[in-house]
């Protein structure tokens, strides 16, 4: 896992954002688990919600404008021109969602679906450039899309991206590959994201989809949080060499994880994830 800090990071992961049915239901359960602060919505954009850790902007909560919609967590990845990746997504096997949309001095998103299904979002930066931190308490620190379909899924985010794979399948106990931005070194330093294949561990009906990690500097006092809170702890905190991790759902039912990069099990050679 890249512990890279601020800004963007390429065409990385540049925005996070969890859609919810209860907006004010999800600001008391993220304000005391992750401490963060939330600026008044914009009613021109439907009250989307921007959280704050320690003044850094770091997330956003959206509430649902229609109850078919799931209530999840999408990833953005930075794009300098939203349209002409919108062209990239149709031709390497993609579905566009919602076409680019310009919001207003902020900056122009899309939302996306890979050839497996896993939705994530694109974001060409205005106004608002992401993450004012990342890879810190209180902020995003990593995703990685579940699939079940690896070889069409790493071709289309090289399409798009240009994310480079590295197989880390023989240390992370899975079939895993961490992604590096195009130009930048196949390191774990360098490293924004990775993919992991669904196997008999999952549920055949559970669809692909992005899990993403927040950074905590206790990973049980926060899985307690979170219960507390009336979430839900679905893999319970175990140490992993990137630090001692847990996969949590909200009180409202979105799946995220958090991870305490200050546990991080000594490696025991070869490589390791992110």
């Amino acid at each position: 896992m890249s512990a890279a800090t601020g800004g963007n990071q390429g065409a990385g992961p540049c925005w996070a954002d969890v859609t919810l049915p209860d907006l004010n239901a999800g600001k008391r359960f993220y304000g005391e688990l992750f401490g963060w602060t939330f600026q008044e919505g914009d009613d021109r954009f439907g009250q989307y919600t921007h959280a704050f850790h320690q003044g850094a902007e770091v997330a956003a909560l959206s509430p649902k404008p229609d109850g078919r919609m799931p209530t999840a967590w999408c990833v953005y990845f930075a794009s300098p021109d939203a349209v002409a990746t919108a062209g990239r997504i149709r031709a390497a096997g993609g579905q566009v969602i919602t076409a680019p949309t310009a919001l207003g001095e902020y900056g122009t998103m899309l939302l996306a679906a890979d050839p497996s299904g896993a939705v994530f979002g694109v974001w060409q930066a205005g106004s608002h450039r992401g993450f004012g931190k990342r890879g810190e308490v209180g902020s995003f620190g990593w995703t990685e899309v579940y699939t079940r379909e690896p070889g069409a899924v790493d071709a289309f985010y090289s399409q798009v991206f240009g994310f480079r794979s590295m197989d880390l399948s023989r240390t992370a106990g899975m079939d895993y590959a961490a992604w590096t931005p195009a130009g930048e070194p196949a390191t774990h330093d360098h490293a924004i994201g990775g993919r992991a294949v669904m196997d008999e561990r999952f549920p055949a009906e559970m669809p692909a989809h992005y899990l993403l990690y927040f950074v905590v500097d206790d990973c049980d006092a926060a899985a307690y949080t979170a219960l507390q809170l009336h979430g839900r702890v679905r893999r319970q905190p175990e140490d992993t060499p990137h630090g001692r991790f847990a996969v949590l759902t909200d009180d409202q039912g979105a799946d995220f994880a958090i991870i305490d990069p200050s546990r991080a099990r000594p490696r025991d050679g070869g490589d390791q994830t992110g």
